[in-house]
């Protein structure tokens, strides 16, 4: 296996899709980058790599132990071994990952095109770790605080957390199991088809909501999300730092 030297990172915790990863394009100057001193180089098969990326699942064993203390982080001029911390690709992709100690990719980031390039390189005559991991094959499920990612698809960085946050209001909405609201809500979106809405049953007035919203991001998404959230002191708390973020 290969290692490569003073690697920029920006570091996502918990994400388990991969879409929240952002790509270096998306890094604000807000974002805590990172420097790696020297970090272990795997190659695996694409089925490992997107269980990586899109899951906080443990490891495979075997390359927990491949990348035991083989990379280290420069910090405040010390050199600091990191338990498993490694970079990972397919021949295609690439992704740095740090477990903090645990067994699961805690911290996921990209890195910066100049150095995917050296890593995707680095990795070309490199043999292909097929790991095992049990249930592999399985589809993995998505919900509306887990997107599928073809609902993000095409979105930028902001768009994206702010459609998270709608689906998070749509989420809260459905909890409180109230007609009058959703046909409120649904009429927000929807103001052409009151009549037909006020006929509409709870289940049926928020599944058509959901399905109506789920798709893109439009100013009228923005509007909705905007709307949604007064009042909530949390969800108004994630409005407000997603606007502060993006105007630094």
């Amino acid at each position: 296996m290969v290692h490569i030297r003073d690697v920029w990172i920006n570091w996502f915790e918990g994400e388990e899709n991969g879409y929240n990863i952002c790509e270096f394009f998306e890094w604000r100057k807000e974002d805590k980058i990172e420097l790696l001193d020297s970090v272990i180089v795997i190659k695996v098969t694409s089925n490992i790599f997107d269980y990586i990326e899109n899951n906080l699942a443990e490891l495979p064993e075997q390359l927990l132990d491949d990348v035991y203390q083989q990379s280290y982080q420069r910090k405040n001029n010390q050199r600091l071994q990191l338990d498993y911390c490694f970079i990972v690709t397919d021949g295609r992709k690439v992704l740095a990952v740090d477990t903090l100690g645990y067994k699961t990719p805690i911290r996921k980031s990209r890195l910066m095109p100049r150095q995917e390039e050296t890593v995707l390189e680095l990795a070309m005559n490199e043999h292909v770790n097929d790991y095992y991991v049990e249930y592999i094959d399985l589809p993995k499920e998505h919900h509306i605080l887990s997107p599928d990612p073809r609902l993000m698809s095409g979105l930028i960085r902001k768009e994206r957390q702010l459609k998270q946050l709608l689906f998070m209001a749509l989420d809260q909405l459905y909890s409180t199991c109230n007609v009058s609201e959703v046909r409120y809500w649904l009429t927000e979106w929807s103001p052409n088809n009151y009549e037909s809405i006020q006929q509409m049953c709870f289940e049926e007035a928020w599944e058509k909501l959901f399905n109506e919203v789920k798709m893109g991001w439009t100013s009228q998404h923005y509007h909705l999300c905007e709307r949604m959230i007064k009042g909530h002191s949390f969800f108004e708390k994630l409005w407000e730092l997603q606007h502060a973020e993006s105007v630094k």
